[in-house]
């Protein structure tokens, strides 16, 4: 199969290089709105690069991925949908609700795999924590504990186009928990902080926040996020059950030094610094399935409505830390013209 990837940045570069081996892939072309950087990178892997993202598509493209920045997700999606190419987008698919939803009803009125990348599905030790709930393992769940905190911010020119704290971040922990429960959030109260540079406040963001969540079973969760956390890249989620429990992402990596004196836990090395080291054999496996759905030979495994999904509870935590309430899922799902949710 051919591939064509539009985005040369860090993650593009990152998938770029991932999808030379991944098996079954025979061809790789790369575009970017620069095209002087997607010749550097083709040059780089010893792959083709097009001129244009229309060049790309002339190629013959079995399959696209797209990894550019985030306010051209839902145009390139649209048009890889009018190329009749299945296609794999990062989240979000769209930096608001009616963009995501128009991808959604363009997506599910076609025969043509819209898979969104929500990397963490592949993740080995979320999986492990699903199969143990789902199996009745834990008992009952009780509470969710999710965090993912940066270990520097991003650049200031990405503030403005990213959608904010909850959408960018965040949202994957929205994402993981519907997965992982197979339960929705019903409703949301956050906050949000700045006391790192003053461009988060000044793109009208926070670099800090957290989230009390209700899902309509009655389990609570809390989600928080920073771009400041010196330790290193931290992201993981505790699964508490009445019977057991399950802690993603304690491995020998994890930044999490201890303050005790006697304990046996050891410091990590060489913490993660990236969220690409640490979900890389994650996003190494996502590819490889997008292969296969390209190819028909799966079902998609994340769907632009599942991503719709994540995006009302980010857009209810958003509302919430502005005007200082609690806010109802189904609130922001009314207003935005939304339906019913989809079963996990």
């Amino acid at each position: 199969m051919k591939i064509g990837l539009i985005g040369t940045g860090r993650i593009g570069a990152f998938h770029a290089a991932t999808l030379q081996n991944v098996p079954g892939v025979t061809g790789l072309v790369v575009a970017d709105a620069d095209p002087a950087r997607a010749t550097a990178l083709a040059d780089a892997l010893g792959v083709r690069a097009a001129d244009s993202i229309t060049a790309l598509y002339a190629e013959g493209v079995d399959g696209v991925v797209i990894t550019a920045a985030t306010s051209a997700h839902a145009a390139l999606i649209h048009q890889a949908l009018d190329a009749g190419v299945p296609v794999f987008c990062e989240k979000p698919v769209a930096l608001d609700v009616p963009g995501t939803r128009a991808v959604v009803e363009r997506a599910e009125a076609g025969t043509v795999p819209v898979q969104i990348g929500f990397q963490r599905r592949f993740d080995a030790g979320y999986r492990a924590a699903r199969e143990a709930l789902r199996s009745g393992e834990l008992g009952w769940l009780h509470t969710l504990r999710a965090c993912t905190s940066d270990q520097s911010p991003p650049p200031a020119a990405f503030i403005p186009t990213s959608g904010g704290l909850f959408r960018d971040c965040s949202i994957h922990d929205f994402d993981i928990m519907r997965w992982l429960t197979g339960r929705e959030v019903v409703s949301v109260y956050a906050q949000g902080a700045n006391r790192g540079a003053d461009f988060f406040a000044d793109g009208d963001d926070v670099d800090t926040c957290a989230a009390l969540l209700r899902l309509d079973d009655d389990t609570l969760a809390t989600v928080t996020a920073t771009r400041y956390n010196g330790a290193g890249h931290d992201v993981r989620l505790e699964v508490c059950g009445s019977a057991g429990a399950r802690f993603v992402g304690l491995d020998d990596r994890a930044p999490m030094p201890s303050a005790e004196v006697q304990l046996s836990w050891r410091r990590a090395d060489a913490p993660y610094a990236t969220f690409m080291e640490r979900f890389h054999d994650a996003y190494v496996t996502e590819l490889g399935v997008f292969v296969e759905v390209a190819a028909g030979r799966m079902p998609n495994p994340c769907t632009a409505a599942e991503a719709l999904e994540a995006l009302y509870v980010a857009e209810a935590c958003d509302r919430s830390r502005r005007t200082g309430q609690p806010v109802l899922v189904a609130d922001v799902r009314a207003t935005a013209g939304g339906r019913v949710a989809p079963g996990a």
